[in-house]
């Protein structure tokens, strides 16, 4: 079938196999069956990291294992999502330590990819609190690794987008929480220099991210929202989950325009009228809004969209970030996503995105001047020593891939060690240089 990654860019033709349980798997592996091929969740990263010849849905491997109530460990199939867990815990007082934009992951793509949350800063990477997985190599062996145990492997398949294996299952920690809430504290930022510095200000938040006005020039350069949080031991257990409202169809391409885009970022930074205001929000809005609106990628357009992060070290943040919102005012490519975050220390995953510094997301539908946009911008990005973050990627070169990750030897030597080489491979793995094209 033709399948894409959540941008609808680029599309590609697979055979899917949705295997009930991981035994008959195993043994396809270990009989020689064995293709091509790459491991996909619910298909949430953007380009082209979960496309090729054969994709392995981890839909049915979604059952829960055990849960230690005293130390807060759940185990669980790699295919339980974020959504099945926050559903089944949240009411019972227990949080992921980290978490991305959308509840609509899976555990193994969050492992995956490694994934970030509002709270780098403080907790590191989801991968940070995984005590262990069991990951099915090509030769049909089932590995059970951890920070001790097969530790190349794990630092590979840590933010190794699925090509050291197929994880089956794994072991994490939670957090306790009191309620289903969330106590918010948004801040005003005039320019990006008051927004950073507010960042550096509030450093010890637990939770903390930044909306930008990417249009504005001159002294409003930068103007954002700093929004703080942290959960809040009022207000109960309350799920709000209900049917989201959804864009029905793709809308027409000029309907995104720098027009439109100012408009909404004039009126979503006018909706805090305060310099500081305070509320308490429950936890979907505040983690996940655009959970809040089913399809919203149909917004770009039926030719796609392209989502660009990339990370610079924190001396260079606003020097940086400076000429990068400079590139894209003056292209006038305005982007309705436009979100900051700052970063701690990284960790020693080969391929894992994050290290100490300022990371900032943007959205763009596809056209031949955004991919002209964003090759200026990788260019800024590598004169910072900064990285392009490959969950989000979907259209970086060989060249830009491997200066910004230059670890990606050792990632080569573990999956070689292993002899997963060139059974675990991508449509992204064959762009960057990681496999040879089929």
């Amino acid at each position: 079938m033709l399948i894409s990654g959540w941008g609808q860019y680029p599309y590609a033709e697979a055979d899917i196999l949705s295997p009930v349980s991981s035994i008959g798997l195993q043994q396809d592996f270990k009989d020689g069956k064995n293709t091509v091929c790459v491991a996909r969740g619910l298909g949430r990263s953007y380009g082209d990291s979960s496309l090729s010849s054969t994709v392995i849905s981890t839909r049915y491997l979604n059952r829960f294992h055990c849960f230690d109530e005293t130390a807060g460990v759940l185990t669980c199939d790699a295919g339980v999502s974020l959504d099945d867990l926050l559903s089944v815990f949240v009411p019972k007082g227990w949080f992921p330590v980290v978490t991305p934009g959308t509840r609509f992951v899976t555990v193994g793509g969050a492992i995956a990819s490694d994934v970030h949350g509002k709270n780098h800063h403080n907790v590191g990477t989801f991968c940070d609190h995984v005590l262990s997985f069991r990951i099915l190599i090509a030769n049909g062996d089932v590995l059970n690794c951890s920070p001790s145990e097969n530790r190349d492997l794990f630092l590979a398949s840590c933010g190794g987008m699925g090509l050291t294996g197929l994880i089956l299952d794994a072991t994490f920690k939670l957090k306790r929480i009191e309620s289903s809430f969330v106590e918010e504290t948004t801040y005003k930022a005039a320019n990006l220099k008051e927004c950073l510095a507010l960042f550096d200000e509030h450093n010890s938040a637990i939770y903390s991210v930044a909306w930008i006005d990417c249009l504005k020039q001159g002294k409003e350069l930068g103007r954002s929202l700093l929004m703080l949080g942290k959960h809040s031991d009022k207000g109960g257990y309350i799920d709000l989950k209900k049917t989201a409202p959804s864009i029905p169809f793709n809308m027409p391409g000029f309907c995104l325009n720098k027009l439109s885009v100012g408009v909404f970022n004039s009126l979503y930074y006018g909706r805090v009228r305060e310099k500081i205001q305070e509320r308490q929000v429950h936890y979907s809005p505040y983690f996940y809004p655009l959970d809040g609106i089913a399809n919203w990628t149909r917004l770009y357009g039926a030719k796609g969209f392209v989502q660009y992060q990339f990370v610079i070290p924190k001396e260079a943040g606003l020097e940086g970030m400076t000429r990068v919102l400079d590139k894209i005012a003056q292209s006038g490519a305005g982007s309705f996503l436009s979100v900051l975050k700052v970063f701690g220390k990284g960790n020693d995953n080969f391929l894992s995105f994050p290290f100490e510094g300022y990371t900032l997301a943007l959205d763009f539908k596809v056209s031949t001047r955004t991919f002209e946009l964003l090759d200026q911008l990788d260019a800024i990005v590598h004169d910072y020593g900064g990285r392009i973050y490959l969950t989000k990627d979907a259209r970086m070169s060989e060249r830009v891939f491997k200066k910004g990750y230059p670890e990606w030897e050792a990632f080569q030597t573990v999956r070689e060690k292993y002899g997963v080489l060139g059974i675990f491979s991508s449509l992204q793995s064959r762009r960057l240089g990681l496999d040879v094209e089929h």
